[in-house]
């Protein structure tokens, strides 16, 4: 048996979510949204692991393109000695987890790793660490421990684990096998045969025995990984990992790539409300609702409707009448409206969008910066007209345009500029010009936020028209 060195959680938070279109895009992710409460889905993930009594500091690995938004969250939180590994690429779930054990093992070779994909929402936290503590004892003598949740239905959205022999422990057995997602026939003889447990994806694994199996089944994947560990460097808080090594990785999940290979496969049975929030169908089943069966969120009025999910983020009132087990979902630029049954199908209107090269895949009207966020309000031939948010304490790089003039007018807070040889400071209702090619930059050195509009008026009125001359974040 392995000494007892501490329970590692690491957290894996590269994905995209398509399926929650539009709330969820590919630069602000579902992970990264308050979807079920006032904390977004990684704040609640990092929450059930803050415990410094039972868990060693946090480790992230999460996409490049989020890395500022991810720290600002955790920062949120107080969290302590947590990193942020930053994936150049999307590998799957096997690399990601591969580099972790890597890092974790340089500092304790005999460590446990708590893996928690972000975006899942448990109900009851106390029988999630039970189940945790439970996964760690037989991890410790070399198990690769998964997670089974009791299954409430049966759902054709999840896979399964048929449980094999009991092992030591309550609720722990090895497992026979993985099986995909089924059809609804094959789902009800899963679920009236009590042998079988949806597949949560999260798991407990020794470092060393983890790598072991890894590299057994696929060298290729563990050598592309260590590479990339060893080219490390560190960015401002982030650990950014050899590129080119870590491209070299095949792309695989965990459960391909070693848990359905191994001999050592165990399963905890969870007994907890669990929810991998992977449609909107899923959020409707979470939400509160009104008599009617109706989860209403946002500004929205409903007459004679039900079993509906009716959630407006941005933009006027959402009216509806007359509905029936509907999912509409507002934003400010883009609605989407399918039977609730039916809500899952989204992923392919979004390939559908990104065909016809459509941004509403990609980002939101509000746009988040490290120091902070812009909106996009309105913009016409020549000229553009952004709402700016800097946060306190933050400032734009120090930079120039080509193509473009720009007129600031501050409507909230102290503005400290940079305008040409210049550095003076704007209060409500006060504005300066920035002329095309001026050097100028935009701060906020008080404790509250500043709020900017900002009027562009150019040939040309692209985010890559900005020469960054400084930068605090280190931006190309």
């Amino acid at each position: 048996m392995a000494k007892d060195s501490g329970l590692y959680p690491v957290i894996l938070s590269g994905g995209s979510g398509s399926r929650l279109w539009p709330l969820s895009r590919a630069s602000y992710p579902k992970q990264l949204l308050p979807l079920t409460g006032d904390d977004s889905l990684l704040q609640e993930t990092a929450g059930r692991v803050a415990d410094h009594a039972r868990f060693r500091p946090l480790l992230v690995l999460a996409n490049d393109e989020h890395r500022f938004v991810v720290a600002e969250q955790l920062k949120d939180m107080n969290l302590e000695g947590g990193r942020i590994v930053l994936e150049p690429v999307g590998r799957n779930t096997a690399p990601a987890a591969a580099v972790a054990a890597l890092l974790i093992a340089e500092e304790d070779p005999d460590a446990t790793m708590l893996l928690l994909p972000s975006d899942h929402v448990i109900g009851d936290t106390g029988a999630f660490l039970d189940a945790v503590d439970r996964a760690q004892a037989l991890a410790r003598d070399g198990m690769l421990m998964t997670f089974g949740v009791q299954p409430t239905h049966a759902s054709t959205e999840y896979g399964y684990i048929k449980r094999g022999g009991a092992l030591g422990g309550e609720g722990c057995f090895r497992v026979e096998r993985f099986v995909e997602k089924p059809d609804a026939a094959t789902a009800e003889g899963y679920v009236s045969s009590g042998e079988y447990a949806w597949n949560s994806g999260m798991f407990v694994f020794p470092v060393g025995p983890f790598l072991a199996e890894l590299e057994a089944a696929n060298p290729a994947m563990v050598a592309a990984c260590r590479k990339a560990v060893a080219g490390r460097r560190t960015d401002l808080d982030f650990i950014r990992l050899d590129a080119d090594a870590f491209a070299e990785s095949p792309s695989d999940s965990i459960d391909y790539a070693v848990m359905e290979k191994t001999g050592n496969a165990a399963v905890v049975t969870a007994d907890f409300r669990w929810n991998d929030v992977g449609a909107w169908n899923a959020l409707w089943d979470l939400a509160a609702k009104d008599g009617a069966g109706n989860a209403l969120i946002g500004d929205v009025v409903a007459e004679d409707v039900s079993g509906c999910y009716l959630r407006n983020e941005d933009g006027g009132v959402v009216a509806a009448v007359g509905l029936r087990d509907l999912c509409v979902v507002a934003t400010g630029d883009a609605v989407f409206v399918a039977p609730r049954a039916r809500a899952s199908e989204v992923k392919a209107l979004v390939e559908r969008l990104a065909g016809a090269g459509r941004s509403e895949i990609t980002s939101h009207p509000r746009v988040h910066r490290p120091w902070g966020a812009f909106t996009d309000i309105e913009r016409g031939d020549r000229f553009k007209v952004k709402r700016l948010v800097v946060k306190p304490g933050g400032r734009l790089s120090l930079q120039r345009h080509k193509h473009r003039t720009e007129h600031w007018v501050v409507v909230e807070g102290t503005a400290t500029v940079v305008n040409g040889e210049q550095e003076f400071t704007l209060e409500r209702d006060q504005s300066t010009y920035i002329d095309a090619g001026a050097v100028h930059r935009l701060e906020n050195r008080t404790d509250q936020p500043l709020h900017l509009i900002e009027v562009q008026v150019g040939d040309y009125l692209e985010e890559d028209d900005i020469e960054r001359l400084q930068d605090d974040y280190k931006r190309g």
